[in-house]
This record gives structure tokens, C-alpha cells and sequence, in this order.
């Protein structure tokens, strides 16, 4: 059932993040915007409100998948965990267990996550004029024409390495980011609930899970940049030859502040989020145990 759960609020989640992330990638991804507000407008006024939700249709469907590996693993690793350290899968876990089981269940959302995270980026980044925009010259025909296509293209003009693009970044960013996330709403869940509940209120599940939000983007922000960057490095490109050439690269041009753009829109984003994420995570499976108990 966690895997249905975590399905359920990854795709809730989606639609309430999926402008800010735009917005994001675009600030991490190119030079030209002065900040958060300037790309905003900017998109609004080229692109009108369709610019904030390019790519969104298939990334609700893959987070949905993405959200529900996440979760389901994370809590098959914690029981795996529990059985070989106290015998026992139901045992109480330790904060550390938590954390390992959390990192794992980041490393193996990997898998899943990376091709659709490279469509994403790249319909992000495309740029099409709204046809409501006047243009002095002839609109040119998008080149990726929607999440699917993008992929098939990438596929196409890049090989199969090229849906994996930004992999090792992707990687660094889930394993710890993905650890962290679960280690704060754990803890936080457990220091807000009172002695003698078993399970937080939905309020404490709330809080806990956009602090937790918060905390694991803050982390994540410097190899999210390098990721997207990465991503966007089409094959007749060739910008950066991998993560560690990325990184030098990104910092040399712009200074060690370019791994932290993005970072309070990222923070802004991950509190209403994770909100939606746990709060709908924790009463799926809440709704479930009453029906089955009541039965």
C-alpha cells in the first residue's frame, strides 16, 4: 500500500510545484535572467501561462511512478533493515537505519527517474513564442513537440546514454537528498507527537513533511544545478565532458555561487509540496487501515 500512496502524492504534488520548477531549471540553465521575477515575467510575456507548465502532462504520470518507487522502497529497505539488525521487520528503527534506508530508496529511484528528468529539462529550456505573440520573424517549428517526443528524439540523436545525461549528478542529489527527506520527517514526526500516540496528527505531518521538504532541497540545490546543466548539454553541444568537468566549469565562469541558484525558489517550492506529498501519503494509508480493520 505504500507504493499506491506515495503514487497518489507524488502526482498531487506535481501539480502544485510544476511552475516554480520551471522556473528553476530556467534560472539554473541560463545566464540571462536577473533573478526569480525576471524569469517569470519574461516567460508570462513570451511564452503566456502554457511556458510554466511545459512537459507537465508526463512528469504527473513519472513522479506518480517515481514518488510511489520512492516510498515503497524506502519502507522495504527500513523493514529489511529492522529484520537484520533486531530480528524483527516491525522493530522500532533507529534514526541511522532511517537514514540508510532513505538513501537507498533515492539510489534505486535513479533508475526510474532519470530519462524523464531529461525531458523535463529540455522541454523546460525550449523555447516556443505563445501564438498570441506578434513576431517580426517566422516562428520556427518546435523541436521537441512533447515529453514523449523528446524522448524519442534524445533516443534517436543521442543513443540510449542520452536519457541517462546528468545521471551521476541525479545521483549524488537522491542519495543523500533522499536520506535527509526521510530522516526529518521521522524525527520531526517523532519530537511533535506526544507520548503515548502511535501515529502523528496531520498537522505535525504537514509541518514535518515541508520542513523535511526544505531541508533535503537545501542539500540537493548545488547537484541539482549540475544536473540541469547536464541535461540541457545537447550532443551538438558537447559543453561538458561529465560531472566533475560540469562543476569546474560552472564555478570557474560564474563563481562558487552559481551551485546555490535556484536554492530559495527551490526552498519555496519544497514546503507546499512535501506538505501535499505526506499529508496524502499518511491519509491513503490511514483510509485503508479503517476500511481493512473495519472489515
Amino acid at each position: 500500500m505504500d507504493f499506491v500512496a506515495g503514487a497518489i502524492g507524488g502526482g498531487l504534488s506535481t501539480a502544485v510545484g510544476y511552475p516554480l520548477d520551471t522556473v528553476k531549471v530556467r534560472i539554473q540553465t541560463e545566464r540571462h535572467y536577473n533573478g526569480i521575477w525576471h524569469c517569470v515575467q519574461e516567460t508570462y510575456r513570451t511564452e503566456k501561462v502554457w511556458g510554466f507548465y511545459k512537459g507537465m502532462s508526463a512528469s504527473v504520470l513519472t513522479v506518480s511512478v517515481i514518488s510511489s518507487v520512492s516510498f515503497g522502497m524506502y519502507k522495504n529497505f527500513l523493514c529489511g533493515i529492522c529484520k537484520l539488525r533486531y530480528r524483527a521487520a516491525d522493530a522500532k528503527p533507529s534514526k541511522l537505519d532511517v537514514f540508510l534506508a532513505g538513501g537507498a530508496a533515492g539510489a534505486v529511484r535513479v533508475l526510474f527517474m532519470a530519462p524523464s528528468e531529461v525531458a523535463k529539462v529540455r522541454m523546460q529550456t525550449q523555447r516556443n513564442p505563445h501564438p498570441s505573440i506578434a513576431s517580426p520573424q517566422p516562428v520556427s517549428k518546435p523541436k521537441y513537440r512533447g515529453s514523449l517526443h523528446c524522448l524519442k528524439v534524445i533516443a534517436k540523436q543521442e543513443g540510449f546514454g542520452g536519457l541517462y545525461k546528468g545521471c551521476s549528478a541525479l545521483l549524488c542529489r537522491d542519495c543523500f537528498s533522499s536520506a535527509i527527506y526521510f530522516l526529518t520527517y521521522s524525527a520531526l514526526c517523532d519530537w511533535l507527537t506526544p507520548a503515548g500516540k502511535n501515529k502523528p496528527d496531520f498537522l505535525v505531518v504537514l509541518l514535518s513533511g515541508g520542513f523535511a521538504g526544505v531541508l533535503a532541497w537545501g542539500f540537493a540545490t548545488p547537484m541539482d544545478v549540475i544536473k540541469s546543466r547536464m541535461q540541457t548539454d545537447e550532443s551538438d553541444q558537447h559543453k561538458y565532458k561529465g560531472l566533475v568537468h560540469c562543476v569546474r566549469e560552472s564555478v570557474r565562469k560564474e563563481g562558487a555561487k552559481v551551485l546555490f541558484k535556484g536554492l530559495g525558489l527551490n526552498c519555496i517550492r519544497a514546503f507546499p509540496v512535501n506538505m501535499v506529498v505526506f499529508v496524502t501519503y499518511e491519509a491513503v494509508l490511514r483510509c485503508t487501515d479503517y476500511y481493512l480493520n473495519k472489515e
